[in-house]
């Protein structure tokens, strides 16, 4: 061959080899959660009709997902944006309620990059040099997302419908996440704590509730139990008594058929005996009538005796265990109905006492009150009478009263002299000083009582006197008129 030729067909060959390598290390292909942006083309023109300026769109950046392209070298780029889903932990701490009660929050969302040309492009834009970010910006969002929304609800509202509010915290991120080119998938509340008792406070109401239904479903239980024992022993003692009722029977015809059996074998012992005797009946007549009375008194009558004795025991024995069984039946049932009605009567006896008791302690009460009634009104009745009495009397009637008192006060006045069985006078008026001693005693006493009553009764004693002077025309010592003498 000539080498001429071969040169050139080597080059095409190597260049075509060289051709292929760069084809296939410049063409990619996306995977399935993978999207490639290629760059390097001039965007669209765009005029902002508002303020009228131009502007290039984002139409240069390709946007490739799940298909093949090939990357121009030296003009174009490539860049690779991850689009699995991420799993994001959410926690705040100390989130205040719209009661001010302080709540810890954890939560999961599930977010990603969207799945269209413009999400991808704005994803790229923000995260695509640092797409472990998405993680850290998420979280942010939703934290304030989460706050937010907490501070306007109660507790009981966030702990009863989790779902609406993890809604309401996925529709307030979502515009703040879609900015981004980030799409929320689903977004869960997997915890709520406080610092404090108020959320365990909150379930002690309806678990008391539910133990107080289970004592109550429990003691239900237990009485189902306890009757559907009582009456399977019930069962159980019917039973008993049909089977011994059965048994009683049984033996009875048992009995009565051994009775039966027993006298048969006589009975045939007896049949045999009299052929036997039938025959000898025939050498002789007398001896056939002998043998014939020794059968009937000896065998058969003995037999038929036992049998009937037999017989009537086993019947007896049979009625007196029915009436037995039924006697203790009838025992049972009336003990049961003394011991109900005595608990009845004693009841009814207690409660009838305490009934008299009470109605005695009511009249004794009653008659106390009214006999203490009627000693005050008598007592009153008596003190107003007097009052009257008084309020009618006059000096005169009153000095009466208390000239009737002066011997008594005179009395009582010379007691302690009454008591002295020997007595020394020293005085230079001897024995004279003793009745002045109790004169003065009596003026002390008629000055206390006008000093503790008001009345004098000196003066109503000397105008009496007065009194009763001037009617009977006597001269009253001291008076103007004078004796004779004088």
């Amino acid at each position: 061959m000539d080498l001429n030729v071969v040169g050139p067909i080597i080059g095409v060959v190597v260049l075509l080899v060289l051709l292929v390598l760069l084809v296939t290390s410049r063409y990619k292909v996306a995977g399935p959660n993978q999207a490639f942006i290629v760059t390097g083309r001039k965007g669209k023109a765009v005029l902002n009709p508002e303020t009228g300026q131009l502007t290039t769109d984002l139409s240069g950046q390709k946007v490739v997902l799940g298909g093949g392209v090939f990357v121009v070298p030296f003009i174009q780029k490539l860049a690779t944006m991850d689009l699995s889903s991420r799993r994001i932990s959410v926690q705040i701490r100390g989130a205040v309620s719209g009661q001010g009660i302080k709540l810890n929050l954890d939560g999961v969302a599930i977010v990603k990059v969207g799945g269209n040309a413009d999400q991808i492009r704005l994803g790229a834009q923000r995260f695509l040099s640092q797409q472990a970010d998405i993680e850290t910006f998420t979280q942010e969002v939703l934290a304030g997302a989460l706050r937010s929304i907490v501070g306007g609800l109660t507790v009981e509202q966030i702990i009863r419908d989790r779902a609406a509010f993890a809604q309401r915290v996925a529709d307030e991120s979502e515009s703040s996440l879609t900015g981004q080119g980030l799409i929320l998938d689903a977004f869960q509340i997997q915890d709520v704590t406080d610092d404090g008792t108020y959320l365990a406070d909150l379930g002690r109401p309806e678990a008391a509730r539910v133990s107080q239904e289970a004592r109550i479903a429990e003691a239900n239980a237990r009485q189902a139990a306890e009757q559907a024992q009582i009456a399977a022993e019930q069962q159980i003692a019917i039973a008993q008594r049909t089977l011994a009722l059965k048994q009683a029977e049984i033996k009875a015809e048992t009995d009565a058929a051994a009775a039966q059996a027993a006298a048969a074998g006589p009975l045939a012992q007896a049949d045999r005996d009299q052929a036997i005797f039938t025959e000898q009946e025939k050498v002789a007549v007398r001896q056939a009538a002998l043998t014939e009375r020794q059968l009937e008194t000896q065998i058969r009558k003995p037999a038929d005796a036992d049998r009937y004795r037999v017989e009537t025991e086993a019947e007896a024995k049979r009625t007196a265990e029915i009436k037995a069984a039924e006697a203790r039946r009838a025992a049972t049932i009336a003990a049961a109905e003394a011991k109900a009605e005595e608990t009845r009567l004693t009841g009814e006896a207690e409660k009838a006492r305490r009934s008299a008791l009470a109605d005695a302690t009511k009249l004794e009460g009653d008659a106390q009150a009214a006999a203490t009634l009627a000693v005050g009104q008598a007592e009153a009745a008596a003190m107003d009478k007097r009052a009257d009495a008084f309020a009618h009397y006059n000096d005169a009637a009153v000095l009466q009263m208390l000239i009737e008192v002066l011997p008594q006060i005179a009395k009582e006045v010379a007691a302690p002299m009454s008591a002295i069985d020997n007595l020394t006078v020293l005085s230079t008026d001897g024995a004279g000083a003793l009745p002045k001693q109790v004169v003065d005693n009596v003026a002390q006493t008629l000055q206390m009582l006008k000093t503790a009553t008001g009345v004098d009764l000196q003066s109503m004693l000397k105008s009496a006197v007065d009194t009763s002077s001037s009617s009977s025309g006597e001269v009253v010592p001291g008076s103007a008129e004078k004796s004779p003498e004088g």
